[in-house]
């Protein structure tokens, strides 16, 4: 797992917000990240964000995909499920589980579960990773990227002139 090591001793947005990836207890396929509940965590009703629930799974999902990946591959989410079961509370330690389902040449299925202190799930997820790497040619662009007709300016009408 040298690559998951490696990205790991990075830090990154996990590390900003109090989250680490627990090498020890994570495997080839299977990540886990552990991190405490501060009240910066909270939202205004006093319980853990959603966000920061989004944000340790895809953290040990995404670790899980990165630890399949060979060298000179690369790897980002596509989509992110998420479902919210339980609350967590300031002082709580959150422990999440990443676990790749699949890996295929580009895309890589993976779910997660989130628990508290007392061991009890608090959510569960499911996402994919696009992966790709430099000897990967340019994929064709997507209806957003291809350039779009000649828009009309305002003297312009949308008949054809008359040429008779």
């Amino acid at each position: 797992m040298p690559t998951l090591l490696r990205a790991a001793s990075l830090g990154g947005f996990h590390h900003e917000v109090g989250f680490r990836i627990d090498p020890a207890a994570s495997e080839r396929g299977v990540v886990t990240v552990t991190g405490r509940v501060e009240h910066r965590h909270l939202n205004i009703n006093g319980v853990v964000h959603g966000g920061v629930y989004a944000t340790i799974l895809d953290t040990a999902m995404g670790a899980s995909v990165v630890s399949l990946l060979r060298e000179g591959e690369t790897t980002a989410t596509t989509s992110l499920y998420v479902e919210f079961l339980r609350a967590a509370r300031e002082g709580d330690t959150l422990t999440a589980r990443g676990e790749v389902l699949r890996r295929g040449r580009h895309i890589a299925f993976a779910e997660g579960n989130l628990f508290g202190s007392d061991g009890k799930r608090l959510s569960q997820a499911r996402g994919t990773w696009y992966i790709w790497s430099a000897d990967d040619r340019a994929p064709p662009p997507t209806p957003a990227e291809k350039p779009r007709p000649r828009q009309r300016t305002s003297g312009q009408s949308s008949r054809p002139a008359n040429r008779s």
